[in-house]
């Protein structure tokens, strides 16, 4: 079932029903709930980035610069993943999916918001998040166990397992940098699922266009969800959505505006995303009549007509 959300209620309808007497969040009320994010927000201020200078940054306060000059990357985002459940998040460039996969790793602290994560997280956010280029695979595989919090024996008794998935052969004992990068997704997958974890975050790292392992992903991630594990899936792969996991997630300027069976959220998405294509497409042609400015995107004034002799 579909449950498609307004901006007014996306957040409230699905909070309401986990608060207490005092109307505050209840964080894992249910045994089987892995994961209760409760109208989580990130803020980001945009006069302070990276590239900003101290130079400027002051000139910005001395001018006292009006209007808002943050960004919401996510706002009232709400929603429950329990155990043996396989959650696809989808949704254009820019609408939050992949800040929302940091705030679960822990890696962003919400600006607003709840979020409650219960059990062992394994993360595979990049391609080469934690890795060492420098390393062999196999000195690799000892290093992301050490980030993970995972004790020395555990991860010397597992490499071979970790080895006989990835599957690349003399490669495992030659530095990093000489890997593909679906080389490096079969080692960071191998990796992240063979650890055992309660809460697997992928983040668009399976597209390796090997179809053989591809289908040995799939048996894996299947091995985790009849673990009674849960799985949080960022991609723009639609045939990943449908076929491995068991709900979606449709975000869409930071709000969740659909939740449900995965085939019905990945049709919305995709009305959505060919409404778009339409509108840019008409937006540029008005562009190239003329009737819009280029550079504000609006309307352009008709002048109004001189008119001649005495003033």
């Amino acid at each position: 079932m579909l449950t498609r959300l307004r901006s007014s209620d996306r957040a409230e309808r699905l909070a309401s029903s986990r608060r207490n007497g005092n109307g505050m969040p209840l964080a894992l009320a249910s045994a089987d709930i892995a994961v209760d994010v409760n109208r989580l927000g990130i803020k980001y201020d945009l006069r302070f980035t990276k590239k900003t200078k101290l130079r400027t940054s002051f000139a910005h306060l001395l001018r006292r610069e009006r209007g808002d000059k943050t960004f919401w990357a996510l706002r009232n985002v709400t929603f429950q993943l329990h155990r043996g459940e396989s959650l696809g998040v989808i949704g254009p460039n820019g609408s939050g999916k992949s800040t929302m996969l940091l705030v679960l790793a822990g890696i962003i602290t919400p600006s607003e918001g709840v979020v409650a994560v219960k059990g062992h997280i394994s993360t595979l956010l990049s391609l080469q998040a934690g890795f060492d280029m420098d390393l062999s695979g196999r000195e690799n595989i000892l290093l992301a166990g050490a980030l993970m919090g995972i004790d020395h024996k555990t991860m010397m008794a597992i490499q071979s397992d970790v080895i006989d998935f990835a599957d690349i052969g003399a490669f495992i004992d030659a530095p990093l940098k000489t890997y593909s990068s679906g080389m490096r997704a079969r080692l960071g997958f191998a990796i992240a699922t063979a650890v055992d974890p309660d809460i697997l975050l992928l983040d668009e790292v399976l597209q390796t266009g090997d179809e053989v392992f591809r289908e040995k992903s799939r048996q894996r991630i299947i091995e985790v969800l009849k673990a009674a594990k849960a799985v949080v899936l960022v991609t723009h792969d639609m045939t990943w959505v449908t076929e491995f996991c068991t709900r979606a997630i449709l975000l869409e300027h930071g709000h969740v505006v659909a939740d449900g069976d995965p085939h019905e959220v990945v049709r919305t998405h995709m009305e959505h995303s060919a409404d778009r294509k339409r509108e840019r497409q008409e937006m540029l042609e008005k562009m190239r009549r003329g009737e819009i400015d280029i550079y504000t995107r609006k309307p352009k004034k008709e002048k109004e007509p001189v008119v001649s002799g005495k003033r």
